[in-house]
């Protein structure tokens, strides 16, 4: 199947293919931090105003 597309398709299908990737890997990433997290992890602006202050 591959053999019978251009390179040009070839390259088109290879994006999309690989954004949807980077997509599913983000999400997965997300869902995984969403079952650790705890309601004591979340910062308030100013935490997190004043911890980037530090860096």
């Amino acid at each position: 199947m591959i053999e019978q597309l251009a390179d040009e398709e070839l390259y088109t299908v290879w994006t999309v293919v690989q954004a949807l990737h980077y997509d599913f890997y983000m999400l997965s990433a997300i869902e995984e931090v969403k079952e650790l997290q705890q309601p004591w992890d979340m910062l308030t602006i100013e935490e997190a105003t004043k911890q980037l202050m530090f860096l």
